[in-house]
């Protein structure tokens, strides 16, 4: 005789769990804009601050550095004071580092609101997977994780939107404090909405019984960073993200500059290719993070169907090598969009083998190490894009290492890991 069933029928089931990831999604998107303002102002103010080249790299490289930083320290952070508060200070914490920067005119001033903001924004990742596995039962944990992920590629299509309108009409200093400010509404926001399930009061009984029926203790048995960096598996992921995850980095920072020196694109006019950048970067999360599963219903192995992914990704990105040779605005704007996306389809792959090869437990831990690392040599990264364009004025090399960064990646991908299968943690 089958056991009834302890969920409530989906008929009676309430969705404010929906409401608390509309939350999640809007510090995403906010945490995105707020990091993009200085890259698409970069052309201005370098111009207005005299900036070199390398004074810019400088710049990029405090928020890394300090994005590493926070990634190790912000997990300890949520355990200590809990979700509802710990994710109230971050965003607190990083809107006023945004804001900062409108009162800020040095390379030290910027380094060090940037170093601010990095430090801050760590933490929306850690905070916004704890409140998802808090919130929602396992089944519908990757539904939730995808929606306010999406943040990050509606964040980037917005701010070339808003950027330039604010800075035309109110100067720079109104970018970074509008923006900076909109993460004090969703404050008052989350003050308002969230609370912990079983203390909130618009959760409904039927609801609450039907997170907790899900539930698991994925959240408090998770495998500390010290035991997975004993696994070949963790450093074959933490390997690919320092190859791949400063090209990235690069997109973000230095696109505006790019078309500015390119084809002489100013405030004004190249925020339309930017938006189609990362409108087709989203996509590209969808289908590329898609192709291996595709593959798999196909009766592909999991090793064949996963790495055939990560190929195909790498392989579109290879045309960036050729942007700096075209004069057609458009066909520039189609090699980046090509290769942000292939980047987005890359990660969504990456993660999901991450989920393939450690037991769930570890999977936060091992995402945490790749991403500590990755923006640690990502600093590196762009302290050389600095040095390279102070010495030589053009894209050239730097694109030619972003478009070979993903095939060198595949390749030592797969002499760490010849089979990528399920391992087991002691």
């Amino acid at each position: 005789m089958t056991a009834p069933s302890l969920a409530p029928h989906p008929s009676t089931r309430g969705k404010y769990r929906w409401v608390i990831c509309a939350l999640l999604f809007l510090a995403t998107l906010i945490n995105y804009m707020d990091r993009q303002v200085l890259g698409i102002l970069k052309p201005s103010l370098a111009n207005a601050f005299h900036w070199s080249e390398q004074d810019y790299g400088n710049v990029v490289a405090a928020f890394q550095g300090a994005y590493a930083i926070g990634l190790a320290l912000s997990g300890p952070f949520i355990e200590w004071i809990g979700t509802r508060n710990a994710y109230a200070v971050l965003v607190a914490f990083w809107s006023l580092a945004a804001m900062a920067h409108g009162f800020v005119t040095s390379v030290t001033g910027f380094g060090g609101a940037r170093f601010a903001l990095g430090l801050g924004e760590s933490g929306n990742w850690p905070a916004a997977i704890r409140t998802v596995t808090e919130w929602f039962p396992q089944r519908e944990r990757s539904v939730a994780t995808g929606v306010f992920n999406t943040g990050s590629n509606v964040g980037p299509i917005l701010g070339p939107v808003l950027v330039p309108w604010l800075t035309l009409q109110f100067g720079w200093r109104a970018a970074f404090f509008a923006l900076g400010a909109s993460g004090f509404v969703w404050w008052l926001l989350w003050w308002m909405l969230y609370d912990a399930p079983e203390k909130s009061r618009r959760l409904t009984a039927e609801e609450l019984a039907y997170i907790q029926n899900g539930a698991n203790d994925f959240g408090t048995r998770t495998i500390p960073w010290s035991q997975v960096l004993h696994y070949r598996e963790t450093w074959a992921y933490a390997v690919a993200g320092m190859f791949t995850a400063p090209v990235w980095w690069f997109y973000l920072f230095w696109l505006p500059d790019f078309f500015n020196r390119q084809f002489g694109l100013n405030l004004r006019q190249f925020g339309l290719p930017l938006v189609a950048v990362y409108t087709v970067t989203g996509l590209g999360s969808i289908l590329g993070g898609g192709l291996s599963a595709w593959l798999l219903r196909r009766g592909w192995s999991l090793n064949r169907a996963r790495k055939a992914a990560t190929l195909v990704c790498a392989c579109c990105t290879v045309p960036i090598i050729f942007a700096t040779r075209t004069q057609h605005i458009w066909l520039a704007t189609s090699f980046f969009a090509l290769a942000a996306a292939a980047n987005q389809g890359w990660s969504a792959t990456m993660f999901t083998v991450v989920s393939d090869v450690f037991p769930k437990r570890a999977v936060a831990s091992v995402i945490g190490v790749g991403g500590m690392f990755s923006a640690l040599v990502s600093m590196g990264f762009s302290w050389l894009v600095g040095h390279i364009l102070q010495s030589t004025g053009v894209y050239d090399r730097i694109l030619l290492l972003c478009g070979s960064a993903y095939l060198v990646t595949c390749l030592v991908f797969h002499l760490m890991i010849p089979q990528i299968k399920p391992i087991e943690i002691k």
